[in-house]
């Protein structure tokens, strides 16, 4: 029997290791190595930071500047000169004005005619109706807030000015929902009418309101007629690209199904396409509304007459009190107008709430008959005006209020300071820096860091855009104003998605505070921009961080929605994986949650960039500066050399922004 063999014990110095090596995590330079994506970016950041603290000075070279002032200042004596002799305004334009002003006439003369009785008859009646009619919640509810509308508005003494603002809306909406509806219809049905309608759209999504008013007085001269045609090119795009993507995205197998049946294109637009396209349509009537009353009530500034004129008038004069007072009959009716039409989304998309066309038919005639009863009753009580009597005053206790606020709360106030000791410390530490940092950088230097992360974001088309953008600011001598305005959307903007993706992540997973916020999110997405200037203005009296806090809330609901509908679209068999596996709360959020919304939070941000933009432009009316007063000054004195450049500018900065804040955007087209 042979003896086992033994195996040699070696010393464990003399031992080969022949364990497999434990990886190394790779280093900074090495990830940053494989990462060239990164390396530009950071090259651009050094390029722009080494040569501001080297030269210190970015203002943009005489040597590339271009006059464009004096071609349109030229433009602008040309329009005033001619704008009663010309065959284009005589056979043309003069009947556009001419219709408009007759038509918000009529609509105001009816209106009065029909006195506060009629009138409030007939908004609840509408609103009844709107509802589904009869006596169940949605439709009380919609005419409660129609009744409650009207009832405030005469008790604020806002009676006569919400009838003329009443009236121009009227107007608006019905010629920007037929325009929108036709280009909607030439986008939806045809592919080239898309692409060809596409950058449009773009374009005027990005330009500022304010932008749309200048080119109408000079064509139109102040008056209803210019704010007629601003408002109706402002609120047109909504319905327009709404209709649109209802058209485009109708179930195939219906449309396949009227061909099979021998429907022509025109029966099968009529009987499938925009049936199918209907909840689409409504959303963009519903906005389109929206945005004619933001705009008709910033048309006050050209001229036209209503609550708007009420405000801009208060404001000027720092006059809180009144301007509060046609403020809130602006919100009221901005609600009124979006719960009515929600109500009537609400009634098409419910199949019991469906009537046929005899109860229809007596709906509607129950909305005649008893407006007409009411305006009877109203004119035999001598009862057409709202009475004085009744009359509720509250321009004193709200300037008192805003005096306290002033002496009490703007400073002094332990530890925390007040509100303008926080307004000149924001504007001091924050604002003032990033405008002086983005002066001192050379003007190439920024051309190249926006250029990379615009390249970064969606390839070569939009860094080629960006550049673009970046090099007519500066070639039209507005480089350093135009500066100061970036530095104050980038505050706001920051300020904005903080605050926005915190609460709606928040919202998101706790349901009790979604429900708390929904409703004030509904309101304030109906209250147009220049109601948010009054509690600035009575908060830090005016300034630019007045127009930073405007602009936050502002775009604050819109970013909190996207964000809380983008986090609770997340598919729960991602969320209870990672439960499984032991994830906590945090680590769900981090690595399922915010990774797979990725798409909805771009779009917050993208979001966040158009509406801070357009606020921060507004606020150059309370002392914003820069770019925003050149606007507001252009439109006061008729300059469109001047209000016209600097509201160029601005949409350049819009595009600069909505370039950098699209990631992918050409990408997924196929451009590289």
């Amino acid at each position: 029997m042979s003896a086992t063999p033994t195996t040699p014990v070696l010393d464990k110095a003399d031992t080969p290791d022949k364990s497999p090596a434990v990886p190394q995590a790779p280093g900074l330079l090495a990830r940053l190595a494989a990462n060239p994506k990164a390396l530009l970016l950071i090259a651009a950041l050094l390029l722009a930071a080494v040569s501001a603290a080297v030269t210190g000075s970015g203002v943009w070279p005489e040597g590339l500047t271009f006059d464009l002032r004096t071609p349109l200042s030229d433009l602008n004596a040309w329009l005033v000169h001619n704008r009663e002799s010309h065959w284009i305004f005589l056979y043309f334009l003069l009947h556009i004005s001419n219709t408009a002003e007759s038509s918000v006439d009529t609509v105001v003369s009816l209106l009065e005619s029909l006195g506060f009785i009629g009138v409030t008859v007939l908004a609840v009646l509408l609103a009844w109706y709107a509802g589904g009619a009869g006596l169940h919640r949605r439709a009380l509810r919609t005419a409660g807030t129609a009744l409650v509308t009207f009832l405030v508005i005469g008790l604020l003494g806002m009676w006569e000015p919400a009838m003329e603002t009443l009236g121009l809306m009227v107007i608006c909406v019905i010629a920007s929902a037929l325009v929108g509806l036709l280009l909607g219809l030439i986008a939806g049905l045809s592919d080239r009418g898309e692409r060809i309608l596409r950058p449009v759209f773009d374009t005027m999504q990005v330009l500022p309101a304010f932008s749309y008013l200048l080119p109408f007085v000079l064509i139109f001269d102040v008056g209803v007629p210019a704010a007629f045609a601003a408002t109706v090119i402002y609120a047109a795009p909504p319905m327009a690209r709404l209709t649109a993507l209802g058209l485009r995205g109708a179930d195939p197998v219906a449309l396949e199904a009227s061909r099979s049946l021998g429907a022509t294109p025109w029966q099968q637009l009529k009987t499938a396409r925009m049936p199918l396209a209907r909840k689409q349509m409504f959303l963009g009537l519903n906005q389109t509304i929206m945005m004619c009353l933001s705009m008709v009530v910033l048309a006050s500034m050209i001229g036209a007459e209503g609550l708007g004129e009420e405000i801009f008038r208060a404001l000027s004069i720092l006059d809180i009190g009144q301007s509060l007072s046609a403020g809130i009959a602006i919100v009221l009716i901005a609600v009124w107008f979006d719960r009515t039409t929600a109500a009537a989304g609400e009634r098409l998309d419910d199949p019991s709430a469906v009537r046929s066309q005899g109860a229809s038919w007596i709906q509607g005639g129950v909305v005649v008959v008893g407006t007409a009863i009411a305006a009877v009753v109203g004119s035999a009580l001598g009862r057409v005006e709202w009475p004085d009597t009744w009359v509720v005053s509250i321009s004193g206790p709200v300037n008192s209020a805003t005096a306290w606020i002033e002496d009490e709360l703007g400073s002094g106030i332990p530890v925390i300071g007040g509100t303008l000791t926080w307004a000149s410390g924001f504007a001091t530490h924050v604002i003032n820096p990033m405008r002086d940092a983005l002066q001192a950088t050379p003007w190439w230097a920024i051309l190249v860091l926006g250029g990379v992360l615009a390249y970064l974001a969606g390839r070569w088309r939009a860094a080629l855009t960006t550049v673009l953008a970046l090099g007519m600011i500066g070639g039209m001598g507005l480089w350093t104003r135009s500066m100061d305005t970036l530095s104050q959307v980038i505050a706001a903007l920051v300020l904005t998605l903080i605050l926005g993706f915190a609460i709606g992540v928040l919202a998101a997973r706790v349901d009790w505070l979604d429900r708390a916020i929904r409703p004030v999110l509904d309101t304030m997405q109906t209250m147009p921009q220049f109601i948010y200037l009054i509690p600035m203005v009575a908060l830090f009296m005016g300034g630019r961080f007045a127009g930073v806090a405007a602009a936050v809330i502002y775009a604050l609901p819109a970013v909190v929605r996207i964000t809380n509908q983008g986090i609770r679209s997340i598919n729960p068999a991602a969320l209870e994986a990672s439960r499984s596996l032991g994830a906590t709360t945090g680590q769900q959020l981090r690595q399922v949650q915010i990774p797979l919304a990725r798409k909805s939070l771009l779009l917050a941000v993208n979001q966040g960039v158009v509406l801070v933009l357009s606020m921060v432009v507004i606020a150059g009316m309370i002392g914003g500066g820069a770019l925003g007063v050149d606007v507001v000054k252009g439109l006061a004195k008729g300059d469109l050399g001047l209000g016209m450049t600097a509201g160029i500018a601005i949409v350049c900065l819009g595009i600069l922004l909505d370039r950098v804040s699209q990631p992918g955007a050409d990408v997924k087209r196929g451009v590289s």
